[in-house]
């Protein structure tokens, strides 16, 4: 077994939410570059016509895309908006993905056995409502990806200021620019990257290829970076195009893929595959083995400390708040603990704890008799 051991008690709702915004902040943090390249290459040509879009290219592929700007705008160009696109990880990554397992639960019924169907529907209600919850941060983090173009000034200094700038200039609805093509995008890339993900991840495991751990927690990421590539390439460049756009140079979404196709042709929908392949087939590796790992850490942690709740942060990630029920003993909770309430809870024996340092596993989440 590489990496840490899945635990017997499964990951809670709120370890997965935590756990997916984490790892997707580093994801985010070791890809950045990509993704910058990817946003430069998507937009490159929007104001050209199609004759004139190979000759005046700036940028040419990845590397030189990145040499390019690393040779004009200095090594810092390349996490451009890295502020704005962790603050849409955190918010955006927690829902999408920290929340698909749950909402795939709550689509059938709790059965252990999810369909496809049940799958698909998951996928596209979490990505739609990240979109929403999460839309300001990606309007601010690619026009910072795109600012800094050969021959134009910086359009924001900071992303505080971006935000207000947008807001003020654009009206509050301009923070949600480019939502209707980002919730298709989103529910897009949602359901295939976590139902390709889910699926690779089950074929493997049923047909014994691998085992439950970081060799195919790598494979089931690296095909689902692919297809996700694939199918939603188009949409992510017009979304990049439109929310990048100035007031007024598209009148929707939909305008602004008839301008791309009559100006520049079919092949513009797929400007940037390269570094969009090989940011997400790299960013889904890096989020997946280290959501993985962090959930089974988090719950090997709660699993192996005979005291887990001293702290109240940890046992409310950990656990839900344990009900009368949990407890068969009479004695009372003190009042320092963190489930307290004006109903007293009983309390557990300390001969609960009798016969081994390890809590009862599986079972019911319980306090250390040393809070008492």
């Amino acid at each position: 077994m590489v990496g840490f051991k899945a635990t017997d008690v499964p990951p809670t709702a709120t370890v997965k939410f935590l756990g997916a915004g984490t790892a997707a902040c580093i994801a985010d943090l070791i890809t950045f570059p990509l993704d910058t390249a990817k946003v430069r290459l998507q937009i490159q040509g929007e104001s050209q016509g199609l004759a004139r879009t190979a000759a005046s290219a700036q940028y040419r592929g990845v590397l030189g895309t990145i040499l390019t700007m690393v040779r004009t705008e200095g090594p810092r160009s390349l996490y451009n908006g890295l502020v704005a696109g962790l603050q849409r990880q955190m918010s955006f990554a927690s829902v999408r993905i920290g929340l698909y397992d749950s909402v795939k639960q709550f689509y059938t019924k709790g059965s252990e056995h999810a369909g496809i169907g049940s799958r698909l529907l998951a996928g596209s209600t979490t990505g739609a409502l990240a979109v929403a919850v999460a839309q300001p941060t990606d309007v601010v983090k690619v026009r910072f990806q795109a600012q800094a173009r050969a021959g134009g000034g910086r359009r924001y200094q900071s992303t505080v200021e971006a935000y207000k700038t947008i807001a003020r200039e654009e009206g509050i609805r301009g923070l949600w620019k480019g939502t209707s093509p980002n919730v298709a995008r989103n529910a897009i890339v949602n359901c295939t990257e976590l139902v390709t993900y889910d699926l690779i991840k089950d074929t493997l495991l049923k047909a014994n290829l691998m085992t439950d751990d970081l060799p195919c927690h790598f494979t089931s990421a690296f095909g689902a970076g692919f297809c996700t590539t694939v199918i939603a390439s188009p949409v992510d460049v017009v979304k990049t195009r439109y929310m990048n756009s100035a007031l007024g140079q598209y009148h929707s979404a939909g305008h602004c893929a008839l301008t791309m196709l009559r100006k520049e042709g079919p092949r513009a929908f797929y400007k940037g595959f390269m570094p969009s392949f090989l940011r997400l087939g790299s960013w889904n590796v890096v989020m997946f083995v280290t959501y993985e790992q962090l959930k089974r850490a988090l719950m090997a942690a709660a699993d192996l400390d005979p005291a887990p709740h001293s702290c109240p942060v940890f046992s409310f990630i950990l656990c839900p708040a344990p009900t009368s029920s949990h407890f068969p003993h009479s004695n009372s909770l003190p009042s320092s603990s963190p489930y307290t309430s004006s109903a007293r809870r009983p309390y557990p024996s300390t001969s609960h704890y009798a016969s081994s340092a390890r809590r009862p596993d599986p079972g019911p989440c319980t306090l250390s008799p040393a809070n008492s």
